[in-house]
């Protein structure tokens, strides 16, 4: 069967079909192999309908409303402004402030694909003006972006905290300090670039400038404040925050900035009512089509095939950084997630690895393989964005994918980079 499904997946693939149709395809053909015919179909539908039940779902369309309210407004100048008045001046500054802007709104959006609209769009000009050249300015975009997924909110964390039944508030807090580490990672490139290239520097920021944009950042720099701090402080879960930062947005954009209007509510809430439906109906279909193989013991069987049961705990998470690695560069994070996830539990449970450990590794492989040829879901947003042809965008991204995956080495061999936090917060 395993075989069956895989071959009617990468089919329909190939002839164009968006993905939630090779996957439902998928799941109904999987059905009808182990139920002999359409009979008990009402089961199939209630694991989808079981899939998007979960209260913690909430959030992302939350989160989703938040981050598109904040793109729209004056949220991501701001941060940016703040950011290029300290460290705009030093050598490879401009570049660092672009690594750390996309880290900065990762922390109050969770979405990578709003980051490489919200900080691309305003320094990517500015790095070809200052000597940069385009595939650089693009990869380090569009990978820098991917820190969105590992700094809280994150919407991986939050669709895998749901599949796995492991704590969100847990996973939110384990990715800060992996998130961290590759900001550190990138900005060193960065600076080497600067040095080999001969990149002029930015003018230096006055002191008062730099108390100027403080002041005015101050308000989006609230966002991290209240998604950490209220989660960890037990004011509120995390779901219960994306409400707070949705109505934090509407606040800061509406009231103190004055940068969007009445008329802007319906376009906000139509871009992010499609979005969470395309969102939802994947995470409904992955959850009937992850039922199918489990039912089938497809997991089992991959898993015994390939010798990953005797693997030890590395040698598991390499084969699941490995696995989400490939899948994601090709196929949509939220689906690689919802399918292979299940798949590796067996795995995870029987080596007793840390599930919030897991969730990071697996939530990093997702950022890398979003920013990874061929198909990497925010190769083709900057495409879109940007106006750039395909190869132009990828050219610069094998020294940032090389980082990632060294990143991901460090994780695996020094677990506490990422539960480090997560041990001092709940212990």
């Amino acid at each position: 069967m395993a075989t069956t499904l895989m071959l009617i997946m990468i089919g329909l693939l190939l002839l164009g079909f968006p993905m939630m149709v090779p996957l439902i395809t998928a799941a109904v053909v999987g059905f009808v192999m182990s139920f002999d015919g359409f009979g008990q179909m009402e089961t199939f539908v209630q694991q989808m309908m079981g899939g998007i039940r979960p209260s913690s779902l909430i959030a992302v369309p939350m989160f989703i409303l938040a981050a598109d309210i904040m793109t729209r407004g004056q949220s991501a100048d701001r941060l940016i402004h703040m950011v290029m008045a300290f460290i705009g001046h030093i050598k490879g500054g401009l570049a660092i402030s672009t690594a750390t802007s996309c880290t900065l709104f990762g922390a109050v959006s969770g979405s990578t694909q709003a980051t490489v609209v919200a900080v691309g769009s305003p320094l990517r000009p500015k790095l070809l003006k200052a000597g940069y050249s385009d595939s650089f300015s693009l990869a380090l975009i569009i990978n820098a972006s991917d820190i969105a997924f590992l700094i809280p909110p994150s919407i991986g964390f939050i669709i895998y905290g749901v599949i796995s039944e492991t704590s969100i508030a847990e996973l939110f807090i384990a990715g800060i300090g992996p998130g961290l580490m590759i900001l550190v990672m990138f900005s060193i490139y960065c600076l080497i670039y600067a040095y080999r290239h001969n990149v002029p520097t930015e003018e230096k920021a006055s002191w008062g400038e730099r108390g100027v944009a403080v002041r005015e950042a101050l308000w989006p720099l609230f966002f991290p404040v209240i998604i950490v701090g209220g989660i960890y402080g037990g004011i509120f879960s995390p779901t219960e925050a994306a409400a707070v930062c949705v109505l934090y947005a509407f606040f800061l954009e509406f009231v103190v900035f004055r940068s969007l209007s009445i008329p802007d509510v319906y376009r906000i809430a139509k871009s992010t009512g499609l979005i969470t439906a395309v969102v939802f109906i994947l995470v409904a279909v992955g959850n009937g089509f992850s039922w199918i193989i489990s039912f089938a013991q497809i997991p089992q069987a991959i898993l015994e095939a390939s010798g990953v049961n005797e693997a030890g705990p590395v040698g598991v998470m390499i084969a699941i950084c490995v696995a989400f690695f490939i899948a994601c560069m090709f196929v949509d994070p939220i689906v690689v997630i919802l399918v292979l996830t299940p798949i590796f539990a067996p795995a995870i449970e029987a080596t007793g690895l840390d599930p919030v450990l897991v969730g990071v590794l697996i939530v990093l492989q997702v950022a890398i393989g979003s920013a990874t040829p061929p198909f990497g879901c925010d190769i083709f947003t900057a495409i879109a964005i940007f106006k750039r042809p395909y190869w132009e965008v990828i050219r610069g991204t094998p020294p940032f994918v090389f980082m990632l995956i060294a990143a991901a080495g460090l994780i695996i061999a020094f677990p506490q980079i990422a539960l480090f936090l997560r041990d001092m917060a709940f212990s």
